[in-house]
């Protein structure tokens, strides 16, 4: 298989592993993931992941019920680890090794982060999977995903969501919303698109790295990503 990118971060939310459920993980979901991430390891290319954690828990969710703020952060990136966890099993699951990582240390959970270990993760041939979002509270796995897709120099930050791209409106609920094949970081600044918070898409474009928006929950979207195929949306500087 063709392959543009040589290392990538890949961002999956938690809600995805939901499979629509709203909360938890679909076991199905799981094993079509770790599938398609088999698949472009075995092409070669170099995978990091961040997963969220919000079909488990998320701290502004429980902030607004009265959690602490920062309990409720650290609340969320423990379900991050959950997320990996399952991720990982799945990977073991189709013969692709694996590494979890930690921003906090819980050893044996997972391996304490350093860019270090996870490049040499990937170099050996594993998915390094990165949990715990920064480790510190306030910052969300977007920002996470940007901070880890910087350390560790991939090419690019692919963004797995439910839909194919980033429009003009949320395409749920405005029906005349237009997709954008391409977009700068400024464009985006200047429409107010959701498309990450506002931390971490000012990091991505700070320090250069691409985003790439697309449908995850597709079978094969990663691959024609992977592959060069105009799917999605892409940020750039340019």
């Amino acid at each position: 298989m063709k392959t543009i990118y040589k290392r990538i971060l890949l961002k999956l939310s938690g809600e995805s592993l939901a499979a629509g459920q709203g909360h938890g993980i679909d076991a199905q979901r799981v094993a079509e993931y770790a599938t398609q991430i088999k698949e472009i390891a075995d092409a070669g290319v170099q995978v990091a992941i961040v997963i969220g954690g919000g079909n488990i828990f998320r701290g502004l969710a429980g902030a607004a019920r009265g959690v602490d703020r920062v309990k409720g952060d650290q609340m969320g990136m423990l379900a991050t680890v959950i997320n990996s966890l399952a991720l990982s099993s799945g990977l073991d699951a189709v013969g692709q090794p694996s590494q979890v990582f930690t921003a906090i240390n819980m050893v044996p959970v997972g391996e304490q982060y350093t860019k270090w270990r996870a490049i040499e993760a990937m170099e050996q041939g594993k998915v390094a999977i990165m949990s715990c979002g920064t480790g510190n509270p306030f910052f969300t796995t977007d920002t996470g995903s940007a901070l880890r897709g910087i350390e560790v120099e991939a090419d690019v930050m692919l963004k797995g969501t439910r839909v194919d791209g980033i429009y003009t409106a949320d395409p749920e609920k405005d029906p005349t919303a237009t997709k954008f094949d391409h977009i700068t970081y400024d464009e985006v600044y200047a429409r107010n698109l959701k498309v990450m918070d506002m931390t971490a898409t000012v990091m991505c474009k700070e320090n250069n790295l691409p985003i790439h928006v697309f449908n995850m929950d597709v079978v094969g979207n990663l691959r024609k990503v992977i592959a060069g195929d105009p799917i999605g949306t892409v940020v750039s500087v340019k």
